[in-house]
């Protein structure tokens, strides 16, 4: 956690004068009891109404100085800590965006978000908790205590017994509870990890009438979650009525004793209510540390979890100058002997993968699922590094590109069609933030979707909403190839892009793509219709390319070219 108090930086002023300002309040606090005892002593006792008017002024002052100090100190905490989990935020969220494909797969979707809410929650508190009360509660602890000899030597060691037998209580306390709080952060990553999965998976669970079965495994994983919360709780519980216990023990023997001092005049009264104050502010200055101690081991943990995902280093090593490749290529994209596998232990999900792509060629790859279609595009950008061979682009090895130069000149359309919440126009200028409105239109007009646009009420303005969910399958897969051509790249990759969009509209697409895109276009498809006008076609079968060549050289020698074709029930045409 204290390297995670760098992002504070901005904040030192108020991370100083808060601490500060709660010292000012404590010490005021701290001498509360003697002028309660000089009340009660020199005025009321005395009848002294003089003494009784100029006491209760003092205390009203210190009160109100002390409540100005510690208001002071809550908003340097509130900046403080807001601006601390925000920063913090910021430079977190910043960090995922610069992920690798591999980074993310590690950690998964659940558990970023977890930490960048929960976690960040943590040790926010935590900050805010160190400004407010790390002075305050140690030295009113410390302080009673010497309040106390001050008083009464003899009295003070009655403070002196009970305090070891609150710090034994306290100890055990926080042995029993810190690791149950560490449970709970993974309990909360699982829970996150099955919201977000029904969520996103709710329409398919109702289809296969699964809303009973997933209630049960959700009411598994809060019950779960419900019965580590009930063990800490009931073990933090213990902390009050103990404390409450050993209060009364020690007012107890305070009046007892100083009963008798006091009518041996070796004490006064007031001095009596003064220590009983000392007591009383002593054992819940203790209680503050107490919760003090499981906040910072909560947000130490907390920390941890985040220093985790700041300190992972990206395996791809990223070139410092941007690389801009062969003017004009005669290969565009060209895999030699490429091998890949996903993690060290992982067998290979790529092997042996030999073939070029020219410029301005459109190229189609099929297979069955998990045969490796995918995985052999996401190596192009550069998203995962090969584990042996070589890939270029413009004839320049991928290790060689800058990530951000590499991207720039590669489009690419996810299997899963993803819109973000804005209105169509805010969604294509993700391709091109300086395109003009001409732009717009000529890649709507490519991706077959500039009719249904223009018919909107709001033309590109029209509002979409989270996930594009306010629009077909088939107008959210054109919006996202109509904004992946604005990006004008050398080449366009469409994973299994089409699948929503009926032959006619396919087709149509696939016609303007080869008429008007001026780059190379890989499609990846089971529909042997979409793929059988490109000059080649990738068959992949098992993370190995089983044939290469047009459509007409596939149907006569490649098998596994042949049962996609008669499993589609007819051949193309």
């Amino acid at each position: 956690m204290i390297q995670l108090l760098k992002y504070a930086k901005k904040y030192r002023k108020q991370v100083i004068l808060g601490p500060i300002f709660k010292f000012l309040e404590a010490v005021l606090e701290l001498f509360l009891p003697l002028f309660m005892a000089k009340l009660v002593d020199q005025g009321i006792r005395q009848g002294d109404f003089q003494q009784i008017q100029q006491t209760t002024l003092q205390l009203i002052l210190i009160s109100i100085v002390g409540f100005a100090c510690a208001l002071l100190c809550q908003y340097y905490a509130s900046i403080a800590s807001q601006g601390f989990g925000t920063e913090l935020r910021n430079v977190l969220m910043a960090k995922i965006n610069h992920f690798s494909h591999e980074e993310l797969d590690r950690f998964g979707t659940a558990t970023l978000i977890t930490r960048m809410t929960s976690d960040i929650n943590q040790l926010q508190l935590a900050l805010a908790m160190l400004i407010r009360l790390v002075v305050r509660a140690p030295f009113l602890s410390i302080g009673s205590v010497v309040m106390a000899f001050y008083i009464d030597w003899q009295m003070g060691l009655i403070f002196l017994l009970i305090l070891p037998v609150f710090c034994l209580i306290l100890f055990f306390i926080i042995r029993k509870s810190i690791p149950l709080y560490k449970k709970v952060q993974k309990h909360l990553d699982l829970l996150s990890q099955q919201i977000t999965q029904n969520l996103s998976g709710v329409r398919v669970i109702r289809a296969f009438a699964g809303r009973k079965t997933e209630m049960k495994h959700f009411a598994k994983t809060t019950d779960d979650l419900a019965a580590i919360y009930k063990r800490v709780t009931n073990i933090s519980a213990l902390l009050s009525p103990a404390t409450i216990f050993i209060m009364n023990l020690g007012i107890i023997a305070l009046l007892y004793i100083g009963g008798e001092k006091v009518n041996f005049g070796n004490l006064q009264q007031g001095e009596v209510v003064a220590l009983v104050n000392y007591m009383n502010q002593m054992l819940l200055s203790l209680i503050a540390v107490s919760d003090l101690v499981i906040i910072f081991t909560r947000a130490a943990a907390s920390g941890n979890r985040v220093n985790e995902i700041l300190a992972s280093k990206n395996p791809l090593v990223e070139k410092t100058a941007p690389q801009i490749g062969v003017q004009k290529p005669t290969s565009l994209v060209t895999f030699k002997d490429v091998d890949f596998r996903y993690n060290a232990n992982a067998g290979l999900a790529l092997a042996g993968i030999n073939f070029t792509i020219h410029p301005q060629e459109m190229i189609g790859i099929t297979g069955a699922t998990g045969s490796g279609k995918t995985t052999l595009t996401q190596l192009i950008p550069r998203f995962y590094d090969a584990a042996a061979g070589e890939i270029t682009f413009n004839e320049v090895a991928v290790t060689d590109w800058q990530s951000a130069a590499l991207c720039q000149q590669i489009a690419m359309v996810p299997q899963r069609a993803v819109l973000f919440s804005g209105t169509i126009r805010s969604n294509l200028a993700w391709g091109n933030t300086a395109a003009s409105e001409t732009d717009y239109w000529q890649a709507l007009e490519i991706a077959q979707c500039a009719d249904f646009v223009q018919q909107l009420p709001e033309s590109l303005d029209t509002p979409i909403v989270e996930g594009g969910k306010n629009f077909s399958g088939g107008q959210r897969q054109r919006l996202t190839i109509a904004r992946a051509l604005m990006v004008q790249s050398q080449l366009l990759i469409l994973d299994d892009s089409l699948s929503a969009l009926d032959y006619q509209t396919d087709l149509a697409l696939r016609q303007a793509l080869s008429q008007k895109y001026q780059g190379a276009v890989i499609i990846i498809s089971q529909r042997i219709r979409s793929l059988q006008q490109a000059a080649q076609i990738i068959v992949m079968d098992n993370g190995k390319i089983a044939g290469l060549g047009s459509h007409e050289k596939l149907l006569a020698t490649c098998t596994e070219y042949q049962e996609i074709v008669a499993s589609q029930g007819d051949q193309p045409v």
